[in-house]
C-alpha cells in the first residue's frame, strides 16, 4: 500500500531539495547547507506556519491539514498544478477518522459498450485505447492494436503501459526518446496513486516496478507529478518505419478513472500515409510475436 504518511514526507522533501533558495532570495547562509534546497524552517517561513507545525506534516504527523496550510505549502514550494492535486489527494487519507481507514473495496475497471462501440468506428482511421487505473489497458481498436503489439497474446494483468514501458525488452527500440515516455509515465502513475492511494492494482503495479526496474526506482524517487494528457511523440513501427503522432487524451465524464487515448498525424503527412498502410494490412500479414505499446 502506498501509505500517506510515506507518500506526502517523501513528496515534501523531494520538492523543497528542488528548490534554490537564491531563487527565492533567501541567503546562502554563514555555513554551507547540509542538505540541497530550502531548510525546513525556510518553508515554513514561507508558507506563513510554525516550523513544528510543518515538521509534523512533512513527517506525516499531522493529524488533519486544512485547505489553507495545504495552499500555503504549495505557494511556498512553488508546486505545479499537477502537484498540488497530488499534495491534496496525498493529504486527504489523513483527515478521514480510525473508522475510515479499513480497506475498501475497489470496484473493477470494466469499458461501457458504447465507448467500445466508438473504439470500432474509428478503428481504420485513428488508433485509439481506453485507459484505466494504474495505466491498465482497459480496451483497443485493430489500429491501436497494430501501433502497438497484439494485446491479445498477453495475460490482463500484463496490459499496463508503466510495466510495458519499464520491462519490455523491446520498448526502447519502439521509443527513440525513451527517457521521456518513461518520464512522462511515471508522472501520470504517480498522479493516479494520489488520486487513488488505497487502489490495490496501483500498488501492485507499484511495488512489481519498484522491484524489478532501476530506472522507474530512480524516476520513481525523485517524486515528479505530472499527468501529460496530449503531445507528440515518436515511434519506431517494425513494419512501417518511424512515426511522429499526436496524442490526446480525453477524462470519460461517466467513468472518470478511465480515458479515451487517441493517435492522430497531419492530413497529407507520411506518418498518415503510413498509418493508412497499417490499417490496410491484412490481419493474416501481421507478425504473431507481442510488440511494446504505444501509449
Amino acid at each position: 500500500m502506498l501509505h500517506a504518511e510515506i507518500e506526502i514526507s517523501s513528496f515534501l522533501k523531494a520538492r523543497r531539495a528542488a528548490l534554490d533558495p537564491a531563487d527565492l532570495g533567501l541567503p546562502s547562509g554563514i555555513g554551507r547547507r547540509r542538505v540541497r534546497g530550502l531548510r525546513r524552517e525556510e518553508v515554513a517561513q514561507l508558507a506563513g506556519i510554525s516550523v513544528d507545525y510543518y515538521t509534523r506534516i512533512e513527517q506525516g504527523r499531522a493529524p488533519a491539514i486544512s485547505d489553507s496550510v495545504l495552499d500555503a505549502i504549495a505557494r511556498a514550494l512553488r508546486l505545479s498544478g499537477g502537484e498540488v492535486t497530488y499534495l491534496r489527494n496525498i493529504a486527504v487519507p489523513r483527515r478521514r477518522s480510525e473508522a475510515d481507514c479499513a480497506p475498501r473495496a475497489v470496484p473493477g475497471q470494466t469499458v461501457r459498450p458504447e465507448i467500445r462501440q466508438l473504439l470500432d468506428a474509428m478503428a481504420s482511421t485513428v488508433p485509439a485505447m481506453v485507459l484505466g487505473r494504474g495505466l491498465d489497458i482497459l480496451a483497443w481498436n485493430t489500429l491501436g492494436g497494430r501501433i502497438a503489439f497484439d494485446l491479445d497474446a498477453l495475460a490482463p494483468d500484463r496490459r499496463n503501459t508503466a510495466l510495458l514501458v519499464f520491462l519490455d525488452p523491446a520498448a526502447r527500440a519502439l521509443h527513440p526518446d525513451w527517457e521521456d515516455k518513461a518520464v512522462e509515465v511515471v508522472g501520470n502513475l504517480r498522479a493516479d496513486s494520489g488520486r487513488h492511494p488505497d487502489d490495490p492494482r496501483i500498488c501492485e503495479v507499484v511495488g512489481e516496478l519498484l522491484a524489478r526496474s532501476a530506472d522507474f526506482r530512480r524516476l520513481w524517487e525523485a517524486q515528479s507529478v505530472h499527468e501529460c494528457l496530449r503531445g507528440t511523440k515518436r515511434l519506431r513501427h517494425p513494419d512501417v518505419g518511424e512515426l511522429e503522432i499526436t496524442f490526446e487524451s480525453f477524462r470519460l465524464t461517466t467513468d472518470p478513472d478511465q480515458a479515451l487515448v487517441t493517435y492522430t498525424a497531419p492530413r497529407g503527412s507520411t506518418t498518415e500515409r503510413r498509418l493508412r498502410e497499417l490499417a490496410a494490412r491484412p490481419a493474416a500479414a501481421r507478425e504473431p510475436e507481442a510488440r511494446p505499446l504505444a501509449v
